[in-house]
């Protein structure tokens, strides 16, 4: 059978920022009747190619073309107008006014004394009922239905232009597992009716649920295309992340050989600390001077977690407590007035405040934890700007140059000298290395270590699976918003096992691995512990 002429592609397409190409040379292709997925880590180039889809950039070079017609869209009305549609992740209705408003707004029916609501009612049922949503009353008020019946809403309101293309861009983030069944329905009887559609989502399983093909990007470049039956869960992260197994294993490892005593009070023990929609009620602890690695997919509540301990958000469930009291975080000045310290994944946008110099960033945190009443002196701001500075070897050397005229690498390393300027006793590091070059990503590594070795705990999340397992003692694994297991660093620990275990069909499949994987490197740390020193033996011998 003939594969169908593309409702929409993109041929070699390209978009460049200042000091940065979002876009170089893609091709993509959506094809009627099918559900694709495009899949790829923060900075792959998926949000600058829906918004290169959508209207809202313009290519700089390549192609865009809708059934076979080359397109040029100067915003978002005219890619509407060539059959593009889109429902963003945050739904984008008027809570104050009724269903059926919502899918007719724009185009009601209109007479010779205005609109004619009878028939705008009546126009919105017929899109209601076009996705199986008949039950709903049109006259009802938004705000009275749930946040999953108003993402259909949405998505009713983008097909009553009778679109051809639909974009659901991360559509079950805040939905809970009936509700994404009740979507895909919806998703599957569109598809059905031949309209083409567009899938973006962080979660693996409903990825490989609901789609026909996977299009993989990477650094703003075309990894592949593949039918989503003859693509297995591992080599889809494999090519998301850049790495495949062989030289994932090939990685040496910089683990602690000696087995750290848990048995006493931890520093920090979490108990089914969650937040709705960000991460399911979890359990952790964290001792003095250990690396806690978190490993998963972005989405799977990595950032999510470290935010809730942090204090950045407050939490729906749970307790923390530190040290064996309880203890209240509701927000970062709390959590440093606690000790705790939390570097965000975002530098530039959360992390530096790039009209700031050097010295004024690195001066931030302490300030905020010693209060504005209590300011710090200029000798000890000199003190711990050179610290710093010369600890990380920033460059160049000063600290009242502007951060935003530095490097990525150079940023980072301002902002680790902030937080480690508070002393803390937890440091949440959250992709501390990412988008900086070699040089300075092995710097921060050893920074690591040693923060540990001084008796700091540390938190380190990353994409890359092979660096959390490189620097962490024990590995916390997170898939789909839920902690499916944790596991002591050993010889038995590979990044291709994590990523196994990631990629596992479903959180229950996950946890039974994780748990198989744990009792593995625990039997063979009871092992090492059992076994007598050799050398030590033959000491005693000699004595003897």
């Amino acid at each position: 059978m003939a594969e169908p002429s593309p409702a929409v592609e993109v041929r070699d397409a390209s978009i460049a920022f200042p000091g940065v190409k979002a876009l170089d040379e893609v091709s993509f292709r959506l094809l009627p009747g099918e559900v694709h997925s495009l899949m790829g880590e923060n900075g792959a180039g998926k949000s600058t190619l829906i918004k290169a889809l959508t209207g809202v950039y313009q290519i700089d070079s390549g192609s865009i073309l809708v059934a076979g017609v080359e397109s040029r869209f100067n915003g978002t009305a005219a890619a509407q107008a060539a059959g593009i549609s889109t429902v963003y992740q945050e739904v984008n209705l008027c809570g104050n006014l009724s269903i059926g408003e919502n899918v007719m707004l724009g185009r009601e029916t209109r007479g010779w004394a205005g609109i004619n609501w009878r028939r705008t009612h009546a126009e919105a049922q017929r899109a209601l009922a076009r996705l199986g949503l008949g039950d709903l009353d049109p006259r009802a008020s938004l705000s009275s239905i749930s946040i999953a019946m108003q993402q259909l809403v949405a998505i009713s309101r983008a097909m009553v232009t009778d679109s051809k293309v639909l974009i659901l861009d991360e559509p079950t983030s805040s939905l809970d597992a009936n509700e994404v069944e009740v979507l895909f329905s919806v998703i599957r009887r569109l598809r059905d009716q031949g309209v083409a559609i567009l899938f973006v989502s962080h979660f693996l399983d409903q990825v490989y649920e609901i789609s026909d093909r996977i299009t993989v990007l990477r650094n703003g470049g075309l990894v592949g295309e593949y039918p989503a039956s003859e693509l297995n869960r591992t080599d889809l992260i494999s090519k998301m992340i850049g790495k495949d197994f062989a030289s994932l294993k090939a990685l040496g490892s910089n683990r602690q050989t000696a087995v750290r005593d848990r048995s006493g009070t931890p520093l920090l023990a979490a108990t089914d600390l969650g937040r709705k929609g960000a991460i399911n009620p979890t359990d952790l602890e964290i001792h003095a001077g250990e690396v806690v690695g978190f490993a998963g997919l972005l989405g799977a509540g990595r950032t999510e977690l470290a935010r809730l301990i942090a204090g950045a958000d407050k939490s729906d469930t749970g307790t923390i407590r530190l040290k064996g009291s309880r203890a209240v975080i509701g927000s970062p000045v709390a959590g440093l007035a606690h000790g705790i310290a939390y570097s965000t994944e975002n530098r530039r946008e959360d992390g530096i405040i790039g009209d700031l110099s050097v010295r004024e960033n690195i001066m931030l945190a302490v300030q905020a934890r010693r209060g504005w009443m209590r300011r710090v002196t200029a000798k000890e701001v000199d003190q711990l700007v050179t610290t710093y500075m010369e600890r990380f070897g920033v460059r160049p050397n000063d600290p009242d140059r502007p951060i935003r005229l530095l490097s990525g690498g150079n940023q980072q390393k301002v902002l680790l000298g902030r937080w480690l300027a508070t002393n803390p006793d937890l440091l949440l590091l959250d992709e501390p290395t990412r988008g900086i070059d070699v040089g300075a990503k092995a710097d921060i590594q050893e920074t690591v270590a040693e923060l540990a070795e001084g008796g700091m705990s540390v938190v380190f999340i990353s994409s890359e699976v092979e660096e959390v397992v490189r620097l962490s003692e024990r590995v916390v694994i997170l898939k789909d918003h839920e902690k499916v297991g944790e596991v002591i660093n050993g010889p038995e620990v590979t990044a291709e096992s994590i990523v196994t275990i990631i990629a596992a069909e479903s959180e229950e499949v996950a946890e039974d691995q994780a748990n198989a994987l744990a009792e593995e490197a625990s039997a063979s740390i009871d092992t090492d512990e059992a076994t007598p020193d050799a050398d030590a033996a033959e000491r005693e011998g000699d004595q003897s």
